[in-house]
């Protein structure tokens, strides 16, 4: 039997080997930790459209490399082309507004009675608005502290969305890479839950590749289907700043909540900027954008995972109080996940006959 003085080294030596198993993992952790988003989110993005990549690849006769490098071209181009047209539109409209307003040009129309009659900020939406049509000038001069902390919180999100961006390329090329290594990187997934799960490892791998397509496709994939329709929709009518309105549709399409909330004061606006016509137009389109999800949702989410949008809502909430506009979409898809799994492990006995 050891002796006390062995028994306190043995501590001892324990206690440092401990110390330095944490001081590598804290010193890994703070190293790795600004890739944790990019990485989630590519891995998102690679089990979500990994069938189709299959089908790509027999399409081109089973070149794999050249599948991946088309879908990281096409990803980007669809990324970045339509950013860029948002984001030279918004300093195109910012550009000349500017300029109509140094040149004494600048002119507000006076609102539709309407607009009083809006819940909650109507009456003084309609107090500014007149305000400002009637002597542009010295309305922005009796608001200038709130136009001041307005546009430092515009300019700081415009950063935020050139970082967010950024995110994007590097998740796609994560993404890419990912689906370029898919059979080995499958083939680890399931031999490390196979040791943490046993014998249910296999089967909530499969249940995690099926929660991730069903959120992906029928809340991400649909959202940002109705953000680029909302888009369009707003550059054809000369909106301005068209891409930060995209932005606010996309962040309501993800919780859950309709655009016709921020689609509806743009179409009042268009109606007292625009010709009738377009302005009819414009509010049909965004009519059809709001309500998209009523007919896409049943084709995307049709053959998915029953998660309750409660949980996709404080998913996306959390995940962009904690990581900004990425963390709206990763957050979605974890809190999902985890939900699935939650569910699976406590119906056990229902998952192992369902794979057997």
């Amino acid at each position: 039997m050891p002796s006390s003085e062995e028994r306190t080294r043995q501590v001892i030596e324990t206690g440092i080997r401990l110390g330095v198993i944490v001081l590598i993992a804290w010193a890994c952790w703070g190293i790795l930790r600004p890739f944790v988003m990019p990485v989630a989110w590519g891995l998102i993005i690679a089990v979500a459209i990994f069938p189709l990549h299959v089908k790509l690849v027999a399409a081109l006769g089973g070149r794999s490399r050249l599948a991946v490098a088309l879908f990281a071209v096409i990803g980007l181009a669809i990324l970045i082309v339509p950013t860029v047209m948002l984001m030279t539109s918004s300093v195109e409209s910012i550009q000349q507004t500017h300029e109509a307003y140094e040149a004494g040009t600048l002119h507000v129309p006076p609102p539709p009675a309407e607009v009083a009659e809006w819940p909650v900020v109507g009456e003084r939406t309609y107090k500014v608005w007149s305000a400002a049509s009637r002597n542009l000038t010295a309305t922005i001069e009796s608001y200038g502290p709130q136009l001041k902390e307005f546009l430092g919180t515009a300019l700081g999100a415009a950063a935020g969305a050139g970082g967010t961006v950024l995110v994007f390329v590097i998740a796609i090329l994560i993404a890419a890479a990912l689906m370029a290594n898919a059979e080995p990187g499958h083939a680890f997934v399931r031999r490390l839950a196979t040791r943490l799960a046993g014998e249910d490892g296999a089967a909530f791998v499969e249940l995690s590749i099926a929660t991730i397509r069903s959120v992906a496709q029928g809340v991400l994939g649909i959202a940002l289907i109705q953000a680029v329709l909302a888009g369009m929709g707003m550059l054809a009518v000369g909106v301005p700043a068209a891409g930060l309105w995209a932005l606010g549709v996309l962040v309501l399409a993800i919780v859950q909540l309709p655009p016709i909330l921020i689609l509806a004061p743009i179409a009042v606006y268009v109606f007292s900027v625009s010709a009738t016509v377009p302005a009819v137009l414009f509010l049909i389109w965004a009519i059809a954008v709001s309500f998209a999800d009523a007919f896409l949702k049943p084709l995307l989410l049709g053959r998915g995972i029953d998660v309750p949008m409660l949980v996709i809502l404080l998913g996306a909430i959390g995940g962009m109080m904690s990581a900004g506009v990425i963390g709206l979409f990763v957050g979605a898809v974890v809190l999902a996940l985890a939900y699935s799994l939650f569910t699976a492990w406590l119906d056990a006995p229902a998952l192992d006959a369902a794979g057997s």
